[in-house]
């Protein structure tokens, strides 16, 4: 099965908005052994819409577009779609239904124009979209799929893997099984070095490689039709993976360091405080991310002057004036008071020069101290990263949770 990807939307096209979509799809695409042959984007323009759809029809067995579902008069997919393959639009009256309601439920004043939504090309499947106001739609013609999903990427992910995959795994006859690395405090140049000889030779199972800023993913996938032959292959390149990466890997799954580190304290039910300064609250922001976090998180300051530090956490004068509050004794004073502030179980600090100004020869800009106290032990770790402020300052929250996974970790060897 072959598949192509349309992107509608003049917006891509100009760069006002980034393209998450293609790579979601071919991602989650490639996992079922669909192999993806091309991506196309198309402005909101009917003509040229027609003429990307019929390209892909006669070469592609399964085509998924994205956008031009909605309210708006330059919505146009379903109605270029249907047009083509002559099918009339008819009104759905369970969509509509859901449509209403989901005004009703939000307490907004639905205008006329949404009740475009709701005409479906006749003979096509109504795909749900749980969180917004254009269902996806599945239309079959002559042997070929067509797949029209919503633009904004939280309500196409939603349609995809709420209706559109368990399609797509009935339809796919080849078994598929990945396992997942997640990786941190190692590039994705030096952890795909690790790996050289197994990617020069890799037939099956296949390694794939997907770094983000201080993590690094790594996706094993194995392609058959023997579940138990599949497993024993991928358990192999587990022991190797293993070997290689224990220190590293935080993670056996897709989820983020900062969701695992999350998981972990509420696990350990161990309660955390942060003290930021050059991280302006980007960690404590991070962590309120995710549901129920509240059980063990209680307490994040934002201390970015001295007099901040000084009022908020009890930071000593003499400590500042004469080390500065970018140091190894303002990172320790701050970790350990704000345990007798927040009586929190792991508390960690935060101070360093963002930049783009401030530093100096002996404090350059990307300095970063990093308090981390837990069970009665302080430990100071200090790096310099390289980068603009927002770099700086992501880099430093993605270090803080990996000493936060490190230090639990270790005490629990």
């Amino acid at each position: 099965m072959k598949c192509e990807l349309i992107s509608v939307g003049t917006e891509l096209l100009v760069g006002d908005t980034l393209n998450t979509n293609v790579q979601f799809l071919s991602r989650e695409l490639s996992l079922l052994g669909i192999p993806v042959y091309f991506h196309t984007t198309v402005g909101d323009n009917p003509k040229r819409l027609e003429e990307a759809v019929r390209i892909a029809f006669n070469r592609s067995d399964l085509i998924i577009t994205t956008g031009g579902l909605g309210p708006t008069q330059d919505d146009l997919t379903k109605e270029v779609i249907a047009e083509l393959f002559k099918k009339k639009l008819i009104q759905d009256e369970k969509t509509k239904e859901d449509l209403l309601q989901y005004f009703v439920n939000r307490e907004f004043t639905m205008t006329p124009n949404n009740l475009k939504q709701t005409f479906i090309p006749e003979s096509a499947e109504i795909l749900f979209n749980p969180c917004g106001t254009a269902p996806g739609i599945l239309l079959k013609e002559q042997g070929r799929m067509i797949i029209m999903l919503p633009g904004p990427p939280r309500e196409m992910t939603r349609v995809f893997e709420e209706a559109v995959l368990p399609i797509l795994k009935h339809d796919n006859n080849q078994l598929v099984i990945s396992r997942y690395y997640n990786l941190s405090d190692i590039g994705e140049s030096a952890a795909e070095d690790r790996l050289l000889d197994l990617i020069d030779t890799q037939v099956n199972p296949t390694i794939a490689t997907y770094a983000k800023m201080g993590e690094v993913l790594i996706r094993i996938t194995a392609n058959g039709n023997d579940e138990n032959e599949m497993n024993a292959l991928l358990d192999h390149y587990e022991e190797i993976m293993l070997s290689r990466f224990e220190d590293n890997i935080f993670s056996f799954s897709k989820d983020s360091l900062q969701i695992t580190v999350c998981k972990l304290l509420l696990e350990k039910n161990i309660t955390l405080a942060t003290a930021e300064s050059c991280t302006g609250g980007l960690i404590a922001s991070q962590v309120t991310e995710y549901p129920g976090i509240s059980k063990i998180f209680g307490t994040g300051l934002v201390t970015y002057s001295n007099e901040a530090k000084i009022n908020l956490l009890g930071i000593k004068k003499e400590t500042l004036d004469t080390y500065g509050a970018v140091s190894n004794e303002t990172a320790i004073e701050m970790c350990e008071n704000l345990q007798k502030i927040s009586q929190a179980m792991l508390c960690v600090s935060v101070t360093g020069i963002a930049g783009p100004d401030g530093g100096s020869a002996e404090k350059p800009v990307g300095l970063v101290y990093i308090g981390v106290c837990f069970d009665g032990k302080t430990d100071v770790y200090h790096y310099h990263f390289n980068g603009d402020r927002k770099v700086v300052q992501q880099k430093t929250a993605n270090k803080v949770f990996h000493l936060i996974r490190k230090t639990i970790v270790d005490k629990s060897k």
